[in-house]
Order: C-alpha cells, then structure tokens, then sequence
C-alpha cells in the first residue's frame, strides 16, 4: 500500500514548510494536533509536546503526544513526542533539546499549551489563579526563552535564523470574559509578551506573533456544542480547530518575512487583525489638575471616545 504523506495529505498543501522544524506545545487535542498535523502537511518536521492531563490540568499521559506523533509518521511525515512539563525550566529546556538531537535544528515554536479553572472572582481559589498562570504565561515564557536563547547563539555564530514564534492568546484576553479572570489575564499577559519577545528578538532573526483563536476544543465544547456539524454534514464546519491553523502554519513558516508583534483572531472562515491599545482622546493642562478638574475632564474626554467592545458574557 502506499503512504500518503503529510505533504499531500491536505488539498492545497504546496510544501511551504518543507525543511523547517517546529514544536507545538499542547499538541495532543484540539488546536495543537489541527496545528501539528497542518504544520507536517506542508513539510515540517515535528516535536509533539503535550502532558496529556485533563481539562483541569490534573493527571497526565503521554498517550496523547504519541499518538499525534505516531499519526504523522503514518502519513510519511517526521515526528517525535515530548512529554515534559514546559511551565518548567527543565522541560523547557528539553522542549528545545529534543527538536536539536531529532532533527538538528528548531525553526517554528508554536506555544498552545493551556488547561481551564473557571469561576467567578468570589470563588476563585488562589491554586486557581496560579495553576492557569503557570500553564498559560509561564508555559509560554519558558519555551520562549530557551528557544530564543538557542536562536540568538545561532545568529551570534553567523547563522542568523528564520525562526518563528506563534504564541496562542484569546479573546477572553483581548475583551475580558465573564468567569474567567485567571485566563483573560494570562491571555492578555500572553499579548503583551508577544509584544516584547518581537521588539527584543527581531535583531536575531526571529518573529513573534500571536493568534486568538475561537475553536471547538475540550476547552469550549459547551460554548460552542451547537455549531457541532452532525455525522455526514458536508457543511461547513465553522468552529472546526483545523480552520485556525492554516494561518498558524504561514505565521510558522519563512513566507510570512517581516510580520511580527501581530495579533490575530482566526474563527472559521475569518481571520482579523487585532488593532490593540492607542491613544484616543486626550488633552494637556500643562499643570497638575486637581482632582475635581481630573474628574470632569475625564468625563468629556469619554465622551468623545469611542465605547468600548463589551467582556464576553457580560449582561447587555
């Protein structure tokens, strides 16, 4: 029988990853393995990073990396597994490590790791609070850090890369979301992040962007249960992962040369760069206001401003 390879295995591939390496952390479900497998169609070769815990973060398995690992070898492609804990330097550290003793080299960091603990802010436990810090933020501060360690040597030795960082943020991080004040925060310090990896990496060939995707995952099956497209649908199926990582999969690659520090929303069809915060309205007294003063000029100042976007599930 012959082998599909990953490179043939999705209409409209062209190869335009062939050559690169690239991590996907959380790549075991969801928006990791539709990136994962997007990314070894276009000819990457991949290290599948995924801890294989549950929605909440608790237990673990490495099934769900080789799994994804051993798929893309059966369609002809390279991969290996990881199953370390990249919310820890060591892990990260190895994240990295593996890439180079597999495939001699790392092209691509896709951070996607990411697990749920919502409640209201009353309810609202501190392990909460820094259980989806620690895998949202510092899951993508870490391998962040140890590959650009690894690129700027890279670059310092005269081999200047073309590396790519897609880092995975949210609009619950952008706009807020009702009952989830831990992950709208580390979504939004994801953002900011991205920001600074662009401005601080680029002198060493190295992009950095974001996407904010909206998907049916473990995460968001109850959001979004009823867009699921029944057996046989040929429809359209909007909320399907695979429809964000086309986008993933040339922010990865070499043709996207000089976008970096961009946000986008990827849902369906549509992709949407986010314009994040500007000066709007604004005025100088050229001395100190007092607090009156501050007051009434601020109320005329928003008066001219336009009204912010509403937080996902606020009441109208």
């Amino acid at each position: 029988m012959t082998r599909t390879s990953p490179a043939n295995a999705t209409s409209g591939t062209t190869g335009l990853c062939t050559g690169r390496v690239a991590v996907v952390t959380g790549a075991g479900r969801g928006l990791g393995r539709a990136h994962a497998l997007a990314l070894a169609a276009e000819g990457a070769k991949l290290v599948v990073n995924d801890l294989g815990v549950g929605l909440d973060g608790t237990g673990g398995t490495a099934g769900p990396a080789r799994q994804v690992a051993d798929e893309i070898r059966s369609l002809g492609g390279e991969a290996v597994a990881h199953g370390g804990d990249i919310a820890t330097s060591e892990g990260a550290a190895s994240l990295v490590a593996t890439a180079l003793d597999a495939f001699g080299r790392l092209d691509t960091l896709v951070n996607n790791a990411g697990f749920l603990r919502d409640r209201m802010l009353v309810n609202l436990d501190e392990d909460d609070w820094d259980a989806v810090m620690r895998v949202h933020l510092k899951g993508h501060f870490l391998p962040l850090k140890h590959a650009a360690a690894h690129w700027r040597a890279e670059a310092k030795a005269g081999r200047t890369p073309k590396a790519r960082v897609v880092n995975t943020s949210s609009g619950a991080g952008l706009l807020g979301s009702v009952g989830q004040g831990n992950y709208a925060a580390a979504k939004a310090g994801i953002v900011g992040l991205t920001l600074v990896a662009a401005a601080e990496l680029g002198r060493y060939g190295v992009q950095v962007n974001a996407v904010a995707p909206a998907a049916r995952t473990r995460m968001t099956e109850q959001t979004f249960a009823d867009t699921m497209a029944a057996p046989g649908d040929s429809r359209f199926d909007a909320m399907a992962p695979e429809n964000v990582s086309p986008l993933v999969v040339w922010l990865g690659s070499a043709l996207c040369a000089g976008v970096t520090g961009r946000v986008f929303e990827a849902e369906g069809g549509r992709i949407t760069v986010m314009e994040g915060w500007r000066p709007g309205p604004t005025t100088d007294k050229g001395a100190r206001w007092s607090p009156a003063q501050a007051g009434e000029t601020a109320l005329k100042l928003l008066a001219e401003a336009e009204n912010p976007q509403p937080v996902y599930g606020a009441q109208q």
